[in-house]
């Protein structure tokens, strides 16, 4: 098994052992029709399911794909389960988080930007682990949620951005049942091993979380 660039080892294919297997079966005699074969290795987690090509899991986002080398492929919360939010600063643009989340030479990118206009990207899909973390186990489990700014200019943290990304923080939580506490939301400077500061001493963790609130009560009447 080789490793990749989370530091996670890769595993083999499922639907290899489930086809392996059925041929090792079809050898003794009992034979597995192939659209059987086909309904069988689907319910098992950690396969690769068919997309749905520019697809977003939060209705306000706008799809701008990552590179493939900047995340990996799977199918939480099934293989996976996700019980974490990670709220990321980008320390540039917008625009310039999009580019290097673009780049296979970066090796690192988060599910979705949230920008100081309150637009919102999705460049990986929900049910892939994003290099964001900078932890297998952290990468694995949760969402990641990079927002424009610098965490040293509190004016770059708008209200349109708290707004925005409380909303779509709430998405994530009601669909995967995750608490909305601080032990589920987190910054990236809490994630073990990491080298990083944001969202930094300016992020209103008070209000994010009470925002985060407002809007998982207000989807669920």
């Amino acid at each position: 098994m080789g490793e990749t660039k989370d530091g996670s080892r890769r595993r083999i294919g499922r639907r290899s052992l489930i086809i392996g297997g059925a041929a090792a079966v079809v050898g003794t005699g009992a034979v597995l029709a192939r659209d059987e074969l086909s309904r069988l290795w689907w319910q098992v987690p950690g396969v690769e399911k068919p997309r749905v090509k520019g697809a977003v899991d939060y209705r306000g986002a706008r799809w701008v794909e990552a590179s493939s080398a900047n995340f990996r492929w799977a199918d939480r919360p099934d293989d996976y389960e996700i019980d974490m939010v990670i709220v990321h600063v980008t320390q540039g643009s917008f625009d310039s988080a999009v580019k290097v989340f673009q780049d296979p030479e970066h090796g690192a990118a988060s599910h979705y930007i949230v920008g100081q206009d309150g637009r919102v990207a999705q460049m990986i899909r929900e049910l892939d682990v994003a290099y964001h973390a900078g932890n297998r186990d952290y990468n694995e489990r949760s969402v990641g949620i990079e927002h424009a700014g610098f965490v040293d200019r509190p004016q770059d943290f708008t209200d349109a951005m708290y707004t925005a990304s409380a909303r779509l923080t709430a998405g994530i939580c009601r669909r995967y049942g995750i608490p909305v506490d601080r032990e589920h939301i987190i910054g990236h400077v809490e994630v073990p091993g990491t080298d990083h500061t944001d969202p930094g001493p300016h992020w209103d963790w008070d209000r994010y979380i009470r925002l985060v609130r407002q809007a998982r009560t207000a989807s669920a009447t």
